[in-house]
C-alpha cells in the first residue's frame, strides 16, 4: 500500500514512515511539474530503505 501511496503522494510517503521533515521538503519539491519525478523516486528508495531498517531490526531482536 505504501508503495502505491509512494508513487502517487510522494510527500505522504514520507509521513507515513516518520519522517515529516522530509515530507514536507518532498511536496515542496512535488508542487513542481518537473519535481515530480525525483520526488517519486525519492519516496520509493526511502521506503525500500526503510523497509530494510526494519527487517535488520527484527533480525537484531529490538
Amino acid at each position: 500500500m505504501r508503495l502505491l501511496i509512494a508513487f502517487l503522494l510522494p510527500w505522504l510517503t514520507f509521513f507515513t514512515i516518520g519522517k515529516p521533515i522530509a515530507g514536507i521538503i518532498c511536496l515542496i519539491l512535488q508542487l513542481t511539474v518537473i519535481g515530480w519525478l525525483p520526488a517519486t523516486i525519492w519516496a520509493v528508495y526511502s521506503l525500500s530503505q526503510y523497509k530494510t531498517d526494519q527487517k535488520i531490526e527484527k533480525a537484531i531482536g529490538r
